[in-house]
C-alpha cells in the first residue's frame, strides 16, 4: 500500500494539464482547458481539464478523475505503475512498503541502463534503414509510406555479425546480451538481428523493451549455411521484456482504440502496420506467443470490445480456440469479444492490400461472437441429433459453461446448451455442476442521469467538493442529515481531520480518498457543479458562511416557534424559558452580523 502522504505530494507535485496533453489536444479555455474527450467520440469539445483543481471532467460521457486515474483509464496502467510512472514524471520515488534488497536495487538501477541501452540500438536501426535501399523497397512494396514507418519507429539491422558496434563501441558491454540484442557462446559474441526490418516493442510508457525483426524478401536466408533463419525473429525475455505480458502496436494504436471502440488483435507486426497504413488504426499483436491472460485483461481497461483476427487454417482455429479459453474466465457481461477468420491464404495484410479499409472493417464488424464460436465448436465434436451426441455435448460443455465469468453470459449459455442438449435449463444446471441461477436472475435496475438537488446542501456540496480546504472546521450541525449530500458533506468533514496540513488538501486527493466510496459519485458530480460555477475561493467561503449562518437562524426559528406554542400553553420548564429567551436574543444577532457581512462583502466588489 502506497503511503497516502505521498499520494497527496505527489498529486500536488504533478500537472494534470501536462499529463493529459502528452494524449489529448487541449486548449485554453478560460481558467480550464479544453479538448475532445478520449474516453468517447465525438466533434464538439465537452473534456475540461482544471489546472487549479487538478481533475478532469467530460461533460459528455461522464469521465471523472485525478491524474492516478487518467492514466490507469487512458494508459491501461495498474494503480501502482501509474503512480510509479507519474512519480518518476516529476522526480519522485516510491517509497517501498520494506526495505528494498540490495539485489532488488540492483536491479533497478540495471533497468534504467537497459532502457538507455534499447533506445540507443533502435535509433541504430532507425539511421541503417535510411542506408539500405533494399530495405527501404521492401517496405515500400509492401505499401507502407515513410510517415507509418516513422510513427512505428521501423528500422533495419544490416546483414553484419556484428553491425551493433557500430553505435556500441564496448561491444563485451554485457548489457548488450542482458537486452537480447546480442548473443554470447563458444567465446564469441554476434548480433542476433541481421538483415531484417526491425519493429521496436513499446511498453505503456512508450520505452523501448524488445524487438521483432522480419526478414526481408520471400526466401529466407541461411545464418548457418545450414538452416533457415525463421520469418519473424522476437527478443528473448529479458528484465525489461516478457511476451506474455506485452503487445506490439499498443502505444500507436491507443488514441484509435478508443476512437473505434474495439482493439483488433492479430498475430504479426505487419499486419499491425499495414492495417494503420490502411486506416485501421486499433489493431496490436501478440508477440509470437499464444494469447495470455494478461493481454486480455490489458485490452479490457481500454477499450468495450475485443476481435480476435486469425488465419482461417487449422493453425488459425487452434489459436483462436486457445484465446477463447484465456477470456472465458475475464470476459464481462458488457464488453463483447469476438472472433474473426480471414478466407483461406489471407492474412489482415494480404487482405487489406487486396480489397481496401472498408471491406476489411465489414469483416470486422460481422466477427463471431465469443459464445457463438464456443458453440460451434462444441457442435463439431458431438451429433446433437442423437442422444448419445446430446450427452458428448453437454459432458464437452461443462467445464466452459463453469469458466465464464459474466453472469448474464453464463446465464445465456446455459439457457442455450440447455436447448442443444435436449434438457430444460435446471436441468442443465445439475448437469454442468452449476450453482441455481436465481441469484443473477434480477438485473441491476439501468444507471438514470445525475440531476443535481435542489437544496441547499447541494449547494454547500458544490463549494466544498471545488475547494476542499474549506473543509475543515465546518460546523455541519444545521444540515438536514437525512440527506445523501449531508451525509457526504459530513464523511468529508470527517475525513478531513487529520489527513494533512488544511493548505495542501486538493481535489485531486479527495478523488483519491472517495474514489471507492459508495458516494463517489455524488461527489464527482459535485466537483463538476463547482467547476461550471466558476467561483473564487473567496466567494465560495462567503457562500458557505452565509448558508450555514441562514440555516442556523432557520433551525432556531423553528424551535423559537415550537417552544412558542408550549409557552401559550404553559408546558416550559424553567430550562426551556431560559432557553426560549437567550433564542430569541441570539436570532436578531445573527441576522444583523448576516446583513453586516453581506454588506461588507458587497462593498468589497464595488
Amino acid at each position: 500500500m502506497i503511503p497516502e502522504l505521498f499520494k497527496q505530494d505527489l498529486l500536488n507535485r504533478v500537472d494534470i494539464v501536462d499529463v493529459v496533453s502528452r494524449y489529448v489536444q487541449l486548449k485554453k479555455g478560460g481558467a480550464n482547458y479544453l479538448g475532445l474527450c478520449p474516453f468517447h467520440g465525438e466533434k464538439t469539445p465537452s473534456f475540461t481539464v482544471s489546472p487549479s483543481k487538478q481533475f478532469y471532467h467530460c461533460f459528455g460521457c461522464g469521465a471523472h478523475g485525478n491524474a492516478i486515474g487518467f492514466q490507469m483509464e487512458y494508459g491501461g496502467m495498474g494503480y501502482v505503475d501509474a503512480v510509479k510512472d507519474l512519480a518518476a514524471s516529476v522526480g519522485m520515488q516510491v517509497p517501498e512498503l520494506r526495505p528494498r534488497t540490495a539485489e532488488e536495487a540492483a536491479r533497478q538501477e540495471r533497468e534504467t541502463d537497459l532502457y538507455a541501452v534499447m533506445e540507443k540500438a533502435m535509433a541504430f536501426y532507425r539511421g541503417e534503414l535510411k542506408k539500405s535501399p533494399r530495405a527501404i523497397e521492401y517496405l515500400k512494396g509492401r505499401g507502407l509510406t515513410g510517415e507509418i514507418a516513422a510513427g512505428f519507429r521501423i528500422g533495419y539491422a544490416p546483414d553484419d555479425w556484428q553491425g551493433l558496434k557500430a553505435t556500441f563501441p564496448d561491444y563485451e558491454d554485457k548489457a548488450l546480451v542482458e537486452c537480447g540484442l546480442v548473443i554470447e557462446g563458444e567465446g564469441k559474441r554476434y548480433d542476433r538481428f541481421r538483415d531484417r526490418v526491425m519493429f521496436p516493442i513499446l511498453n505503456a510508457r512508450g520505452l523501448v523493451i524488445g524487438f521483432g525483426g522480419r526478414v526481408i524478401g520471400a526466401s529466407d536466408k541461411s545464418d548457418a549455411g545450414t538452416q533457415a533463419s525463421p520469418k519473424y525473429l522476437n527478443s528473448p525475455e529479458t528484465p525489461l521484456f516478457e511476451k506474455g505480458r506485452e503487445v506490439y502496436g499498443l502505444v500507436q494504436a491507443r488514441d484509435a482504440i478508443r476512437a473505434a471502440g474495439r482493439v483488433l488483435v492479430v498475430e504479426g507486426y505487419m499486419d499491425v502496420v499495414a492495417l494503420a497504413q490502411f486506416g485501421v488504426g486499433y489493431a496490436v499483436a501478440t508477440l509470437g506467443t499464444a494469447t495470455t491472460p494478461v493481454h486480455v485483461n490489458k485490452l479490457l481497461k481500454l477499450t468495450d470490445e475485443i476481435v480476435f483476427c486469425f488465419d482461417g487454417d487449422a493453425a488459425g482455429r487452434k489459436a483462436a480456440w486457445r484465446a477463447l479459453q484465456v477470456s472465458l474466465p475475464i470476459a464481462p457481461d458488457n464488453k463483447p469479444i469476438r472472433f474473426l477468420f480471414l478466407p483461406e491464404g489471407e492474412d489482415p495484410d494480404s487482405y487489406v492490400r487486396k480489397n481496401g479499409r472498408d471491406a476489411f472493417e465489414r469483416l470486422v464488424a460481422g466477427a463471431q461472437v465469443l459464445s457463438e464460436f464456443l458453440l460451434a465448436e462444441l457442435r463439431t465434436g458431438a451429433n446433437v441429433q442423437t442422444a448419445e451426441g446430446r450427452s458428448q455435448f453437454l459432458a464437452a460443455a461443462r467445464p466452459y459453461v463453469q469458466g465464464i465469468a459474466g453472469a448474464s453470459l453464463k446465464l445465456q449459455l446455459l439457457k442455450e446448451v440447455a436447448r442443444l442438449g435436449g434438457v430444460t435449463q435446471e436441468e442443465a444446471e445439475k448437469i454442468l455442476g452449476l450453482q441455481p441461477t436465481a441469484s443473477y436472475r434480477n438485473r441491476a435496475p439501468a444507471k438514470r442521469d445525475f440531476r443535481p438537488p435542489s437544496t441547499v446542501e447541494w449547494k454547500l456540496l458544490s463549494r466544498v467538493a471545488a475547494y476542499p480546504r474549506l473543509v475543515p472546521g465546518l460546523d455541519l450541525s444545521a444540515v438536514d442529515e437525512t440527506l445523501e449530500e449531508s451525509q457526504l458533506l459530513i464523511e468529508l468533514s470527517a475525513h478531513f481531520k487529520g489527513n494533512g496540513e488544511p493548505e495542501k488538501l486538493s481535489n485531486a486527493m479527495m478523488i483519491e480518498w472517495f474514489k471507492d466510496s459508495p458516494r463517489a459519485e455524488l461527489l464527482f458530480h459535485a466537483q463538476a457543479f463547482g467547476l461550471e460555477l466558476g467561483e473564487s475561493e473567496e466567494d465560495s467561503r462567503r457562500f458557505i458562511r452565509h448558508t450555514l449562518w441562514k440555516l442556523e437562524i432557520g433551525l432556531k426559528k423553528n424551535e423559537i416557534r415550537s417552544l412558542g406554542e408550549r409557552l401559550k400553553q404553559g408546558q416550559l420548564s424553567k430550562d426551556e424559558h431560559q432557553r426560549y429567551a437567550r433564542l430569541i436574543s441570539e436570532v436578531p444577532t445573527l441576522e444583523l452580523r448576516l446583513q453586516e457581512d453581506a454588506r461588507e462583502a458587497a462593498r468589497g466588489l464595488g
